[in-house]
């Protein structure tokens, strides 16, 4: 039976309330990336690389296999 391997990698932006610089404390930031690091891991989709500047973050995420992106995303904005 033949076998298929499919890898859908996401890159995600998120922009604070009104670009607002909330994140410009980098030790508040990197406390952040941890904290979303670990709310993908729970989703089943690890991120390979989050970064950011002061208004917004990137995540670059391995997206899993039973989750749709939309629910990722919600369920990513809601945790964080």
């Amino acid at each position: 039976m033949p076998q298929s391997l499919v890898q859908v990698y996401l890159h995600t932006v998120f922009s604070t309330k009104d670009r607002h610089p909330f994140l410009n404390d980098k030790t508040i930031r990197g406390k952040l990336y941890v904290y979303m690091a670990g709310i993908c891991i729970n989703l089943d989709c690890p991120a390979l690389i989050i970064g950011g500047v002061d208004d917004h973050i990137h995540l670059l995420t391995r997206h899993s296999k039973i989750m749709t992106i939309a629910d990722f995303i919600r369920d990513l904005k809601r945790s964080s």
